[in-house]
């Protein structure tokens, strides 16, 4: 196990570099020359000069993907050009707010989906089923903007049951008063997928050779879906949860925009809207480093959960 967690580790080194080489290339062919963004609209040349020196901008592009490299070795990206404030200040001031609502509401998801996807896939192809799956079909064919908006039209504005929008510095108030209608909203639009993949995942381990063993040695149903079919239908369980595990820290875009929630997804936008490219970079790599991180612990929890798989 130790032998492969290295090589796994070893094995990130150039897919960070090939990170790294495209983000440099997009950053300098495609996002242009960031000096007119910082000089403003009236400029010299000599300040133009000046930022581009302080940008590192007038060396030569090895040097300036060499300062590149240095920044993600250190995790140090530099100053924010909108704000004039350092980039990890900024972002670990961002993913506490994050993860007051992305947390909760993965946790809920989690639970609830993979309760409700069993229930429906023991039950399967009864009127429960059908229903179930008819609903999560006609929640996912609507846009996560519809809820959002309707949300905060009818369960804040006209109803008043939340506030439309705001944020705190009191984690208790934030839990209590702000996050319930964000992550409401959030369970409406990830728990539909997340029950039709997951009772998709438990039909099919409930079709294999060693369920119909099961059976004829007389096992009840219930005891084959907890003991048998539910542990290895966990598999592909793990693989959606770690897959979503380095956007926790990302956030939820929308939800943290449209209700004032200052958290990397907010953050994230911010960043575009005003071209800040230093915390776009920070950003890309700190996603890409959480991925590739969350990736390798999926496959120690693969073996964990079934030590018949063999990590190669």
């Amino acid at each position: 196990m130790f032998a492969y967690i290295l090589r796994r580790l070893w094995q990130m080194v150039p897919t960070l570099f090939g990170v790294m080489l495209l983000l440099f290339v997009l950053f300098h062919w495609v996002g242009g020359d960031p000096s007119y963004i910082l000089a403003g609209k009236s400029f010299s040349a000599d300040t133009l000069a000046n930022i581009r020196h302080q940008l590192g901008l007038d060396q030569s592009l090895p040097a300036q993907f060499l300062i590149f490299a240095r920044q993600v070795l250190t995790l140090d990206f530099g100053i924010s050009w909108s704000t004039q404030q350092p980039v990890a200040e900024i972002l670990a001031s961002r993913i506490g707010p994050s993860l007051t609502l992305a947390l909760p509401m993965l946790l809920v998801s989690l639970l609830l989906s993979v309760i409700i996807a069993a229930i429906v896939a023991y039950v399967r192809g009864s009127l429960t089923d059908r229903i179930v799956t008819l609903i999560c079909t006609l929640a996912m064919s609507v846009s996560a903007l519809v809820y959002i908006i309707a949300g905060q039209y009818w369960l804040a504005h006209k109803l008043g049951w939340f506030p439309i929008l705001g944020w705190s510095d009191s984690l208790a108030t934030n839990l209590w008063y702000y996050i319930p209608l964000p992550l409401l909203l959030g369970l409406v639009v990830s728990l539909a997928p997340d029950i039709r993949f997951y009772r998709s995942c438990f039909i099919e381990e409930m079709g294999h050779d060693y369920v119909r063993t099961a059976r004829a040695k007389g096992l009840s149903e219930r005891a084959i879906m907890l003991k048998h079919v539910m542990r290895n239908a966990l598999i592909p369980v793990v693989t959606s949860l770690m897959m979503s595990l380095p956007y926790l820290f990302l956030g939820a875009l929308l939800l943290e925009r449209f209700f004032g929630i200052p958290g990397m997804g907010n953050e994230v936008l911010n960043a575009v809207d005003r071209s800040d490219f230093p915390v776009i970079k920070a950003i890309t790599i700190y996603v890409a480093l959480a991925t590739m991180l969350f990736n390798l612990l999926a496959d120690i929890v693969y073996q964990l959960i079934d030590p018949r798989v063999q990590l190669k």
